[in-house]
């Protein structure tokens, strides 16, 4: 360094020096220059890098924090997430210059947490980094910024806050410790979130998911359920208003709940629905020649018998089932839920034509939805007259409650098969995959308001409105068998009856009786009354 002085200055500001005494001096003279602008660059290099660093953990402070992420809302404008500022106060003693003015801070700022001398234990600790205070209020953070003391610091955090908490938690889902999605919409949607200020503007409505789950909560507590599952879907748009499955958990603590209430039932459980099926099972009948006045007996079981005569299975009815007269027609068999009528329909249908009808619903495979992929189903295996029979009335086939959702709202909308989303659409034309024939879906409106009107969904009637619908109940199976203590039960429906706009679906897993039901555990004891109580709530909100 002494030698890069000398070539710099070789002969001074005066010259050069006459004799050897002169040039020591200044060479001395010299090198005192250049260390003493050395120590200036480098401390001024130094400030402006501490300076640097407390303007970007001070930045919040001054109001200048940019959110990382956008918010999610509902179809209203009601804030679903949002990155929410807020900052810890900090310590780095060995950065402390005046320790004192510190310690005095930190007690004056919390008083009720540090003691003046717990504050000097602070500052004079031999740590290098401290959380004085995490998630400081903004008055505690403001008088840190405004005293500018070394070493005390704001570190500005963004957290992800859930306002609704529990009541979106399925349909929102949360973020990792990365700040990306990893459920729900925050996953879905996560490029969005990530690249834009402006917030997504999801399909569902806050005040009907808020009924959902206030009667679902309800019909869990009063049948002792193992879960609940509701949702509501845009006939027409294919937008979801309103998805529940319970039981849930909290977004912002996770920890609070087992992780298996994170499963999304609605499109992760598998089930056989039941009687739901006839709704396909009297299209299929309609679609393929069979007049709806057509009667068949059901007085008594109907036998299905195998290549060696024998009887394979016996096709009954439940206790409850009263039909009208020993023989009724297509359309009363859908009415009143009859399973022997129903089989009778299926063995006359063609080869293969239930098969092809579920693969044309997509009830066949698993959906890869906008929002998520559903589970697999799980078909028939083969089609011999037993599995044809049963498959009628909902035995031998299980689907997603989404599957089945997306299936009747086809079939009853006009024929229009909709893939749902969770973005707000506006209304207009239906555009889908045709999947039946306007006129068939028009003859099974009627008949699905008479099952509403007359029979098992008459609790799910709301003044004012015509509601189609039907119901489902269906034995579980514990270990390969059927099994009569544990069933599915459903109900299924679309309003305006005659011109659907909406489809609901209820779906109860494993209710039980109650002495209001005299210990009956069908659908028309619990998932209608629970759906109609629904109804009524949502109709003014969704027709105001």
């Amino acid at each position: 360094m002494f030698e890069v002085g000398k070539d710099i200055f070789k002969f001074g500001f005066r010259g050069n020096a006459g004799d050897a005494v002169g040039r020591g001096r200044l060479r001395f003279m010299y090198c005192w220059v250049f260390v003493l602008a050395f120590c200036l660059f480098a401390g001024r290099t130094l400030q402006l890098g501490i300076q640097g660093t407390d303007r970007s953990r001070l930045r919040g402070a001054d109001g200048a924090w940019e959110v990382s992420r956008a918010d999610i809302v509902d179809r209203n404008g009601d804030i679903l997430a949002k990155n929410v500022m807020s900052g810890h106060i900090t310590l780095r003693p060995g950065a402390v210059v005046d320790r004192d003015a510190v310690a005095n801070m930190i007690h004056q700022v919390l008083p009720y947490e540090y003691t003046l001398s717990q504050a000097l234990d602070l500052v004079n600790s031999s740590r290098k980094f401290i959380y004085v205070k995490k998630y400081a209020s903004d008055n505690q953070r403001e008088a840190i910024k405004n005293a500018r003391l070394q070493g005390l610091e704001i570190e500005t955090i963004q957290t992800r806050k859930y306002p609704k908490r529990r009541l979106f938690s399925h349909v929102v889902g949360f973020v990792g410790n990365d700040g990306h999605g990893l459920e729900g919409a925050e996953r879905t949607y996560d490029e969005y979130l990530s690249q834009n200020k402006d917030p997504l503007r999801l399909s569902v409505d806050s005040r009907i998911q808020a009924v959902f789950y206030e009667q679902l909560s309800f019909a869990m507590q009063k049948y002792q359920t193992k879960a609940a599952m509701g949702m509501l879907m845009n006939s027409r748009t294919g937008e979801i208003i309103a998805m529940v499955s319970l039981p849930d958990y909290d977004p912002e603590n996770l920890r609070a709940d087992p992780a298996a209430n994170r499963l999304f039932k609605p499109m992760r459980s598998v089930f056989e629905m039941g009687s739901i099926f006839k709704i396909f099972n009297t299209a299929l009948a309609l679609e393929n020649g069979i007049p709806v006045e057509k009667e068949y007996y059901v007085a008594k079981p109907y036998p299905i018998y195998d290549k060696f005569g024998r009887v394979a299975k016996n096709i009954t009815d439940i206790r409850s089932f009263k039909p009208p007269r020993p023989s009724i027609n297509v359309e009363e068999i859908m009415v009143h839920s009859c399973n022997v009528g129903s089989a009778q329909i299926a063995l006359e249908l063609p080869d293969g034509a239930q098969k092809e009808f579920f693969e044309r619903l997509h009830m066949d495979k698993a959906l890869k939805l906008e929002f998520g992929r559903t589970e697999n189903t799980i078909p028939q295996r083969k089609w011999g007259p037993v599995e044809r029979a049963t498959v009628a009335y909902g035995q031998g086939y299980a689907v997603t409650p989404m599957h089945l959702m997306l299936a009747v709202n086809a079939v009853t909308n006009g024929g229009i098969y909709l893939y749902p989303t969770l973005q707000k659409r506006s209304v207009g034309v239906v555009r889908g995959e045709r999947v039946l024939a306007d006129e068939i879906s028009a003859k099974l409106r009627p008949i699905m308001l008479r099952v509403a009107e007359e029979t098992s969904g008459k609790k799910a009637r709301v003044a004012g409105i015509q509601i189609g619908g039907k119901t489902a109940t269906a034995e579980k199976y514990t270990n390969g068998k059927i099994d009569t203590k544990r069933n599915i039960t459903a109900f299924v429906g679309i309003f305006p009856a005659n011109a659907p706009q909406y489809t609901i679906l209820v779906v109860l897993d494993e209710p039980q009786g109650t002495k209001e039901s005299w210990g009956w555990r069908t659908a028309a004891w619990n998932a209608v009354p629970t759906t109609g109580k629904i109804l009524d709530s949502i109709l003014p909100l969704l027709f105001e």
